[in-house]
């Protein structure tokens, strides 16, 4: 099957397509081998599969899409309404070339 764009992903369906062979039992490893996938990425899709349906603790995959999509809103909010970030405030400020008090300051290489 043609992967997506994405560099390391996989289509939904594909995945789900891998994860019902492994449900009627076929061995992780053998899957892997027949369709070029690495096994620890199947059982990883297993693990999350179960999160899913609530057979295991975890984030639920709609749970955490959410969550990503938030933090990308407020990212994108506090870029827009200048708000500065606290690793926007852990920035050194720029510091002056040259002179001392008393003396022009050259800032950025302008005279002030």
């Amino acid at each position: 099957m043609k992967r997506s764009s994405c560099p390391g992903r996989y289509p939904a369906g594909f995945r789900r397509k891998v994860l019902d062979l492994v449900e009627a039992g076929r061995p992780i490893v053998e899957i892997a081998k027949q369709l070029g996938a690495s096994g620890q990425t199947i059982y990883n899709w297993r693990n999350q599969d179960r999160v899913d349906r609530g057979l295991r603790p975890g984030v639920p995959t709609a749970e955490s899409a959410e969550l990503a999509a938030a933090r990308r809103r407020i990212s994108e909010l506090e870029t827009n309404s200048g708000l500065r970030t606290p690793q926007a405030l852990a920035q050194p400020s720029p510091t002056p070339v040259g002179g001392t008090a008393g003396r022009a300051v050259r800032w950025l290489g302008s005279e002030v």
